[in-house]
């Protein structure tokens, strides 16, 4: 009997979106790096992005890198946070390649590579108006660069990049890009050479790519999302990909209750279990169901996407998830399974959780 909650992981899928993507960015002279750790760089899904054909396999977390090299495969790593302090000597073990963008902290790379007797890769990162990493400041970034090249015998400017979205929720654009691109030239002449990668962002610039709009000298996405949850690309940023499916990821979850019971909660209202107030529509008494499955192992519920229409999700505390089964076409009992597919950060917390178990089913 299968235990429940269960993460179900379709590895034909994932490796089909993997090469529809990597092909289309191919076809507009872009060489992605797969981001491992949306889904916690998971060894059965890593693996078939090698197979798909990533050359480089990225991850903020360094134990994900580690186990890249472990493993023996055949890519480059790429460190997507910005290196501690405290950890650069691992940096340098574990990351082939590291975004950065503190002069301090490159310094400190560039003697942890000299001491382990390595050439270690860095892209410079800009800062072009999300206001998470990078350097904000033109010239100061373009001084930056030229020091590594000049000053930094252990390391390598391998390239310059962005990230966008992610804090600020800036949207990549023709303009904001357009400025990577402008610096990237501008450090390839003062060096004398070419960069190798030039970095326009994550998932949140496919739909530029996919438009034909990327500025010419963009040479490289960071991408995951799109690849294992596409959802957003056709429904968020209106970008369907023919092929791409959702359903790489399904996570079933059982129903422990169900009845009819008011759709208001009765009695002085306070705060939620983690602090919020929320809004309750009175829609007089309803069926619904409780699922076992709550925010400790999805965070926000809304990130799910239920596979049956006629299901909408009320609410979650922990262990909990309310959803709304009057008008669904099913007759739900006690024990059933609901299913739901994933947006990013369901996929987040799913994946890492040791509690869910995870299921290949091909």
């Amino acid at each position: 009997m299968d235990r429940y909650p269960l993460l179900e992981i379709d590895g034909k899928i994932i490796r089909r979106n993997a090469e529809i993507l990597l092909g289309e960015c191919r076809r507009n002279g872009v060489e992605p790096f797969a981001v491992l750790k949306g889904f916690n760089a998971l060894p059965g899904i890593r693996d078939v992005l090698v197979k798909a054909g990533y050359k480089t396999l990225a991850s903020s977390r360094l134990p994900h890198l580690a186990a890249v090299k472990e493993a023996g495969l055949a890519v480059e790593t790429l460190g997507l946070r910005l290196p501690m302090l405290s950890e650069v000597h691992e940096v340098v073990r574990v990351c082939d390649i590291s975004l950065n963008s503190e002069p301090e902290t490159l310094r400190a790379l560039d003697r942890a590579a000299g001491a382990a007797g390595r050439f270690h890769k860095v892209i410079l990162m800009r800062d072009l108006g999300d206001l998470r990493e990078g350097i904000f400041e033109g010239e100061r970034f373009i001084e930056t660069a030229l020091y590594v090249e000049r000053e930094l015998k252990n390391l390598c400017l391998y390239g310059v990049g962005v990230n966008l979205t992610c804090y600020g929720s800036v949207i990549p654009t023709e303009k904001n890009l357009s400025e990577l691109a402008a610096n990237a030239a501008d450090i390839e002449k003062l060096i004398g050479r070419k960069l190798a990668v030039v970095s326009g962002g994550n998932t949140t610039s496919l739909p530029l790519l996919l438009r034909g709009a990327m500025p010419e000298g963009i040479n490289n996405l960071r991408i995951g999302e799109a690849i294992v949850v596409p959802c957003d690309l056709a429904g968020q940023w209106r970008c369907p990909v023919e092929g791409l499916s959702n359903r790489g990821l399904v996570l079933k979850a059982e129903i422990i209750e169900i009845g009819r019971k008011p759709t208001h909660p009765i009695g002085e209202l306070g705060t939620n279990c983690f602090g919020s107030h929320s809004h309750y529509e009175d829609r007089g008494v309803r069926r619904r169901a409780l699922l076992a499955l709550g925010a400790f192992d999805i965070g926000d519920p809304e990130k799910l996407i239920p596979d049956d229409p006629g299901i909408k999700i009320l609410g979650a505390s922990s262990d909990h998830m309310i959803i709304d089964i009057e008008e669904s076409e099913n007759d739900y009992r006690l024990g059933d399974v609901v299913s739901f597919t994933l947006h990013y950060q369901a996929m987040l917390f799913a994946t890492e959780n040791p509690l869910i178990k995870k299921r290949y089913v091909s």
